[in-house]
């Protein structure tokens, strides 16, 4: 074999060797961004099961005080249902909307409830559940950043020649329903 041959044959396998390389670099780089929205949607999970867990205690503290409020506190209890039936992003953040805005409206009642407000095991929860409420906000800003960078990702030259035959789809962000927007509506009985 001629010296032209190998030199021909080094630079084909070299040439065959740096694609595959750049292939797998594609690859391993894909595999992070769809593990980090795995991550980002179970720290997500983890603020709400704590929210999930304090919901009770803050109702019983609440039955107490604001006996005229039944329809306040069975909305923070039905939105706590939904949310742990929820199996999709959807229906998680249909429910999440709904815990949000249970709690708007408990908290804007309870002003209503000086005793209430004066209760420290309900300034603690209230205050546990805003610091929660903040997390979980932050975490959903994370999980979307984390789904934008992936949808890109795996729409962009070259990535999506790696990524369409893998099966990679796009991933939904963290929306709110359209309701959710509104402001919240308060209604004190007497």
């Amino acid at each position: 074999m001629s010296l032209t041959a190998l030199v021909v044959i080094a630079v084909i396998l070299s040439i065959i060797l740096a694609l595959v390389l750049y292939l797998v670099t594609i690859y391993n780089g894909l595999i992070t961004v769809k593990n980090n929205i795995e991550k980002a949607w179970s720290n997500i999970d983890v603020s709400l099961k704590q929210r999930f867990d304090e919901l009770p205690k803050l109702v019983e503290v609440c039955k107490g005080y604001m006996r005229h409020e039944a329809e306040t506190l069975e909305k923070v209890i039905k939105a706590r249902s939904v949310m742990s039936d929820a199996e999709t992003v959807a229906e998680r953040s249909k429910g999440e909307g709904m815990i949000t805005e249970a709690l708007k409206s408990l908290f804007a009642v309870s002003e209503n409830y000086p005793e209430l407000r004066a209760d420290r095991r309900f300034g603690q929860l209230q205050s546990r559940i805003s610091e929660l409420e903040d997390e979980i906000s932050d975490r959903r800003e994370l999980y979307n950043s984390s789904v934008n960078i992936y949808n890109i990702r795996i729409e962009k030259i070259p990535d999506v020649f790696v990524a369409k035959p893998l099966n990679y789809q796009s991933k939904d962000l963290w929306k709110i329903e359209p309701s959710h927007r509104a402001d919240v509506k308060v209604k004190f009985s007497s």
